[in-house]
């Protein structure tokens, strides 16, 4: 069969996919047994499987609109933090990868790329702790800042605007360098005949990147936009976890930390999980839309 001699053609590269399937099994698929908690009166001492059925199986589910005050706020400020790292944090590595093709010296931009690379590397328990340190108005250099000019520094990490603020720029910092790794892959690709064509007709390196560099990265973009779409109801949990405090609870509690509390705090295993499965749902509903809408009206799509 066609498909068997393919197999044994390919061999060597279907075997390099064999450690990345397991681990996909059993950390991806293996786990989705526990979402019967949602639908079970957990025990612990019988464990998941053996926990019996609630009565009525939705119990859970109805529990979420029963009292919807902390929900609504939860799912409003998942949606604010979304909105707010999608229109400043999602074109700034568009923006940096443009910056970045346009230097010449590739010993000055290998260097500019490490150095932007590099707080992504950093877990958010060290990245975390290094803000809230930098904006400590006694110790930090805010702090030191605001002295040196005579002022009393605030402790921005408290007042609910201002952490937002911190919170995005905080973000963009860590993840701008590595995110423009796509970005500039696309560039790569660009023929270069089309910009001496359009040096020779006297375009400027800004008209270039205009009608050049930037519509070469419109597949892509268009492809991360609908993945941004679809994780529009989750917020970078370690981020905020390691970021807020519960002086700016009322901008800084997202669905994803109601859970953890929810949880591990609380114990409420059955309520946490259906609650992990209404987001769930939701954000295929997203995904699978957003991915309609472009493919509607572009000519790019997941499918």
């Amino acid at each position: 069969m066609q498909w068997m001699r393919d197999v044994y053609v390919h061999r060597s590269l279907l075997l390099l996919l064999i450690p990345g399937t397991i681990w996909l099994i059993v950390f991806n698929y293996l786990p989705l047994y526990g979402m019967t908690l949602a639908f079970k009166s957990f025990d612990v001492n019988e464990g998941i499987l053996g926990s019996p059925w609630a009565t009525p199986v939705l119990k859970h589910f109805n529990k979420l609109f029963l009292d919807p005050t902390a929900m609504l706020r939860t799912v409003f400020n998942t949606l604010r933090i979304a909105v707010l790292t999608t229109v400043f944090g999602f074109p700034a590595p568009i923006i940096l990868a443009i910056l970045l093709n346009e230097l010449r010296s590739q010993s000055y931009k290998r260097t500019v790329q490490t150095v932007l690379y590099f707080p992504h590397f950093l877990s958010w328990v060290f990245l975390g702790a290094l803000v809230v340190e930098f904006m400590s108005p006694g110790s930090g250099v805010m702090g030191a800042v605001y002295r040196s000019f005579g002022a009393q520094a605030p402790y921005l990490m408290v007042d609910p605007q201002a952490w937002l603020a911190v919170y995005v720029i905080s973000g963009i910092w860590k993840e701008v360098g590595f995110g423009t790794i796509v970005y500039l892959a696309s560039i790569a690709g660009v023929d270069q005949e089309l910009y001496e064509a359009a040096y020779i007709d006297g375009a400027g390196r800004i008209s270039m990147a205009w009608h050049i560099t930037l519509p070469s990265m419109v597949p892509v973009i268009t492809i991360l936009f609908i993945f941004r779409m679809g994780s529009l109801m989750t917020a970078n949990f370690e981020q905020v976890f390691n970021l807020y405090n519960p002086l700016v609870y009322e901008v800084a509690d997202v669905i994803d930390t109601y859970i953890y509390r929810l949880a591990f705090e609380g114990f409420q295993y059955e309520f946490s999980t259906a609650l992990t499965m209404l987001r769930t749902g939701v954000q295929m509903i997203l995904l699978w839309s957003t991915n309609f809408i472009v493919r509607r009206y572009s000519e790019y799509g997941l499918w």
